[in-house]
């Protein structure tokens, strides 16, 4: 994994090219990652990686070791921490290095990481698209899933069954997004398209994985 940002959803709205294109974005905050502590591979870590903080919390909300573990490395305690790990020691990034939006450039593919949204317990309807069942002739079962098991062989109900239940609040990556606007002075990605999340989610940034970047 490369290093990306840790940022929060903010919502979305539209940017015109010079040519007078309207493209959807994603507007994220990213301003406020602090690195926490940088792990080494010729260290006693064993491997390479930075840990990223995001967003202030009160110390008062901090459990003794987390607490612990900010003070060891002098940083202000925070809510969101996250690890991004890299092949070798030379990918790290430098003590010059800016942890904020100018990580990425315009036109970069990225991958955003990020918790859809919630939407309670559903039927197979609505969460696995099912077509439902005859709406006429006397039948009762309009959008019920049916039968779903048999008293012959096998005779028991496979795992995996699709059946209602809980819908959304999954860990999801949406990949190849282009960055259409990086603002570091503002501390905000504009990222095409849309992401996983609702308004105020945690989303993680990371540079895309089947996507060269652009070269420097």
């Amino acid at each position: 994994m490369a290093i990306g940002l840790i940022g929060k959803k903010l919502g979305m709205t539209k940017v015109y090219t010079d040519k007078g294109e309207a493209i959807a974005v994603t507007v994220v905050d990213v301003s406020g990652n602090a690195v926490i502590q940088t792990k080494l591979t010729s260290g006693k870590d064993g491997y390479s990686a930075i840990q990223l903080g995001y967003e202030d919390r009160k110390e008062s909300r901090m459990t003794k070791p987390l607490l612990g573990h900010f003070k060891k490395h002098g940083v202000a305690p925070k809510r969101i921490v996250k690890e991004f790990r890299v092949s070798s020691d030379d990918q790290l990034p430098t003590a010059e290095t800016k942890i904020d939006a100018s990580l990425f450039s315009n036109g970069q593919w990225v991958d955003v990481i990020g918790t859809t949204k919630g939407k309670g317990f559903q039927g197979v309807v609505k969460r696995w698209n099912f077509a439902g069942q005859p709406a006429t002739h006397g039948h009762m079962m309009h959008r019920r899933p049916g039968s779903i098991g048999c008293r012959l062989t096998p005779g028991l109900v496979w795992k995996n069954q699709k059946m209602p239940g809980q819908d959304g609040v999954d860990r999801r990556t949406t990949q190849n997004l282009k960055i259409v606007q990086s603002r570091p002075e503002d501390g905000l990605l504009l990222i095409s398209g849309s992401i996983p999340g609702n308004k105020g989610s945690i989303v993680v940034v990371r540079p895309a994985k089947k996507k060269l970047a652009p070269a420097k």
